[in-house]
């Protein structure tokens, strides 16, 4: 591939084989520090590389340099802290070996503690979010989580349950995946809603100026009026299959959660779509945004204040609506300003608003074709994914 994972290698975390083995035996013995399925799917995806540079937990060290100038010790960019929280104390400390469990009691994986401590959490939320309001749901999940974190490198020894295990690739097979492919530049493109009129425009200008296009919606946590992953990925697959060129899309979930965090999330998005091997990541409007906390283009600049660039090449777009004058989807640099009272916006929020209210969302703001997959997903009754 023509990009490099962040910081210059994929980091591999995962053990299998005798060695897993004696690990799982010799883990029982280990104190035991419980994971919820956030910090989990955060633990698979340090161990496949996902978020490399890293290789475990941050430790306080790490936490406030991300917080305060969105690099690592080692100088790489990083701007969203990864967390091993607790409610109470852990009972474990730095130089001992932690096994990692489910709620279930499964030992998942192992912790090499280097650090133990307290957050202050409303100042770390300033500092990432821009806020300390628990309205802020990113913030309010920080504050839920609990004030104590554990730091250190850690070992997968089994994959998390995870209900769309088989949509989740690791780097390795997607940059795999890629190269088989013979594509020297891939362009992703990051969701957590299914995919209207506006998303689609977006990734069909990521097909006119790449090889390929690699559609990561994210399968984690969401807000509670997010659509459901189930609905996404029917919702993506039923695109892909009928509009879009087979061969030149690759549709694979992100198991991590959203963390609504802006601009600052926009950077963590492209490091990550980086490490899976995409050459250039698009940035829209208020990219991870959620309410009015962030300007819309806040996203966009904050690429240009980085302490140092990125290898990914970020193409940022600014808003993109449904013109009755141009006849169709456009956006702010295509569009002249004089046709501006004659834009309709294009938002899942205002498709879902309609289709609660049982009324059928206009193919200008989506494909008719999707609207019963969605319209599925809302009364609970998502069937399994198309196959």
């Amino acid at each position: 591939m023509s990009v490099e994972p962040h910081g210059g290698k994929l980091v591999q975390r995962v053990v299998v084989g005798e060695e897993q083995q004696r690990l799982l035996k010799e883990a029982k013995a280990f104190p035991i520090l419980s994971a919820d399925e956030d910090t989990l799917l955060d633990l698979e995806n340090i161990a496949v590389g996902a978020f490399s540079p890293l290789e475990g937990f941050m430790t306080r060290e790490e936490v406030e340099r991300v917080a305060a100038e969105m690099l690592l010790p080692g100088g790489e960019v990083f701007s969203l802290p990864v967390l091993f929280q607790q409610h109470e104390p852990p009972r474990v400390a730095p130089g001992e070996v932690a096994a990692v469990q489910d709620e279930q009691g499964q030992i998942v994986g192992i912790l090499e503690v280097q650090d133990v401590y307290r957050l202050d959490l409303p100042a770390l939320a300033r500092q990432v979010y821009g806020t300390d309001s628990a309205v802020h749901p990113g913030v309010d999940l920080l504050y839920q989580k609990g004030p104590y974190a554990v730091g250190g490198t850690v070992q997968l020894l089994r994959f998390p349950t995870h209900p769309y295990r088989r949509w989740v690739m690791t780097p390795a097979q997607t940059r795999g995946l890629f190269a088989q492919r013979g594509w020297q530049t891939v362009v992703a493109f990051q969701t957590r809603n299914p995919p209207h009129r506006a998303h689609e425009y977006l990734q069909r200008l990521g097909l006119e100026i790449a090889d390929g296009l690699f559609i990561h919606p994210i399968l984690g946590r969401k807000k509670e009026d997010d659509f459901d992953s189930e609905t996404i990925l029917r919702a993506y697959q039923l695109l892909v299959a009928r509009f879009y060129p087979q061969d030149r899309v690759v549709l694979a979930g992100l198991a991590t959660a959203m963390r609504y965090a802006g601009p600052r999330e926009a950077v963590f998005h492209a490091i990550v779509r980086q490490n899976f091997g995409a050459t250039h990541f698009i940035v829209g409007r208020d990219h991870a945004g959620v309410g009015n906390f962030y300007d819309p283009y806040a996203a966009h600049r904050i690429f240009d204040i980085l302490p140092a660039p990125l290898a990914i090449t970020i193409i940022k777009v600014g808003a993109v609506f449904h013109c009755a004058v141009c006849g169709g989807i456009a956006s702010e640099r295509t569009c002249p300003e004089i046709h501006a009272m004659r834009r309709a916006s294009v938002s899942m929020r205002t498709i879902r608003d309609l289709l609660r209210a049982g009324k059928t969302p206009p193919p200008e703001l989506i494909r008719p074709e999707l609207v019963g997959v969605l319209q599925k997903g809302l009364e609970g009754s998502a069937n399994e994914v198309i196959p």
